[in-house]
């Protein structure tokens, strides 16, 4: 499988990098394009306020575009993953969206045709709500993707990233075990 995979507002650190060896050691290939010219933390978090969200999904477009015709599963952490979700439902040649810690808003006009769809996120979420969920889940099945979500509780809102305090080992385990067995099924 071919793969895009956005980094969060973090910008492009290492536990993209390594999520990105651990698809490839599965057989797909992957790119992570550097959306913040190498800023992280916070750093990265003023340079994406900077350049303001137009900017950031222009550079993700041009970034994911030399792959779209091979037919790519878009994938991303928290804002990464609100990007990775725009530009799938904006591509019809998409085959997939995998989606950790994060989703975005939904164009009314959105339309996939059975777009596979998963969703990784805590239980609970500060940034992703149980009554924001429910309406995207909704809007998303509305345009034709076929959902799956799975919550971890307790988890952090990245609890992927071994850097972080959020970091769940468990969760962060059972997310790669159920992410790499959808990516099998596209």
């Amino acid at each position: 499988m071919n793969i895009v995979l956005f980094h969060s507002t973090y910008g492009l650190r290492p536990a993209v990098r390594e999520a990105a060896d651990r698809l490839r050691a599965a057989g797909h290939e992957v790119w992570t394009p550097d959306l913040f010219e190498g800023r992280t933390v916070e750093e990265g978090m003023e340079f994406n306020e900077q350049i303001g969200k137009d900017e950031v999904l222009k550079r993700a477009v041009l970034a994911a575009a030399p792959y779209s015709d091979r037919g790519l599963v878009y994938a991303g952490f928290s804002l990464g993953a609100s990007i990775a979700q725009t530009l799938a439902l904006g591509d019809e040649k998409a085959r997939g969206l995998l989606l950790l810690h994060g989703t975005s808003d939904i164009a009314a006009n959105a339309s996939v045709d059975d777009l596979p769809v998963q969703l990784h996120v805590a239980e609970p979420d500060p940034f992703e709500t149980d009554d924001w969920l429910s309406a995207w889940y909704l809007q998303m099945g509305r345009a034709g993707a076929d959902v799956e979500v799975y919550r971890y509780a307790g988890a952090g809102h990245l609890y992927t990233d071994p850097e972080l305090p959020d970091y769940d080992e468990e969760a962060a385990e059972a997310t790669w075990r159920v992410a790499l067995g959808f990516l099998e099924t596209l």
